[in-house]
C-alpha cells in the first residue's frame, strides 16, 4: 500500500500567511496543523511528530530559532524557516542551527509548496528491495518492477526503459509533483540534461500515458511545473 499524504506543522503568527499556507497544502491532501506561537508549536511538534515543519523566525512566547534549537536534536524531519530578514548572516545562522531551508518573506506560495514537496521527497525513503519485489496495485494497474512487467486490466503492456523509470519515480513520489527538470536530472543525468529540452519529458510521458490506456489519465500535468500520479 502506498503512503498517505504527510503531516505538516505550520508555526506562524501572521493569520493571513498561516491560512494561505494551510489552504494551499490542504488542497494537495497534506494533513496540516497550525500554531500561532513557539510554545504551542513546540508542544504540537513533539505530540504530532510531523513529517515537515514550516517555522516562522519571529514568534511570540518562543522565537523560531529557539524552537529550532529545541527540536533539531529530537527530529530528522525537514524544518523550513520563514523570515522577513534578508541578510546573509541571518540565513547562515538559521542553516547552522539545523534548518533545511530559509524562505524570505514575501514569498510565492507556489514556490513554497514546491520547496516543501522537494524536502518531503528527499526525506522519504525510496522503495526497499522487498517493496520492489512485490507487485504494486494502483487502480487497474499491476506493476512488478523486479520483472519489468506491467499489466493494465490484466493485459501486459510493454514500456521502454525510460517510460518505466518515469512511472517508478512518480509512484515513489506518492502523489507529490515531480518537475520536468527533476525527471531529466534523475533519468537522463546531469551531463546529458544540459543538452536535452524539457519537451523530451513531455514526449515520453505522452507515450507512457498512451500505453497505459485508461490508466494513463492517472498521470496529471501540473501546469508550468511537471507531473504527478493520481493514486486514488
Amino acid at each position: 500500500m502506498l503512503a498517505t499524504k504527510e503531516k505538516i506543522l505550520v508555526v506562524e503568527d501572521e493569520k493571513d500567511i498561516s491560512r494561505l499556507i494551510r489552504h494551499t497544502l490542504a488542497k494537495e491532501q497534506f494533513r496540516v496543523t497550525c500554531a500561532a506561537d513557539g510554545e504551542s508549536g513546540l508542544r504540537l511538534a513533539r505530540k504530532l511528530k510531523p513529517n515537515l515543519i514550516v517555522l516562522d523566525v519571529m514568534l511570540p512566547k518562543m522565537g523560531g530559532l529557539d524552537m529550532l534549537r529545541a527540536l533539531r536534536p529530537e527530529t530528522k524531519s525537514p524544518i523550513m524557516l520563514l523570515s522577513a530578514k534578508r541578510s546573509e548572516m541571518d540565513r547562515i545562522l538559521g542553516l547552522k542551527l539545523g534548518a533545511d531551508d530559509y524562505v524570505v518573506k514575501p514569498f510565492s506560495i507556489g514556490e513554497l509548496q514546491a520547496r516543501i514537496e522537494v524536502h518531503l521527497r528527499r526525506a522519504s525513503p525510496p522503495l526497499s528491495g522487498d517493496d520492489e519485489k512485490r507487485p504494486l496495485r494502483i487502480g487497474e494497474m499491476e506493476i512488478d518492477f523486479e520483472r519489468h512487467e506491467i499489466l493494465v486490466q490484466g493485459q501486459p503492456v510493454h514500456l521502454a526503459p525510460k517510460e518505466l523509470a518515469i512511472l517508478k519515480l512518480l509512484i515513489e513520489a506518492s502523489g507529490k509533483v515531480l518537475s520536468r527538470d527533476k525527471l531529466l536530472e534523475i533519468i537522463w543525468g546531469f551531463e546529458e540534461n544540459m543538452n536535452i529540452d524539457t519537451r523530451t519529458v513531455d514526449q515520453h510521458v505522452a507515450r507512457l500515458r498512451s500505453k497505459l490506456g485508461s490508466e494513463g489519465a492517472r498521470i496529471v500535468t501540473v501546469t508550468n511545473f511537471g507531473y504527478q500520479l493520481n493514486l486514488r
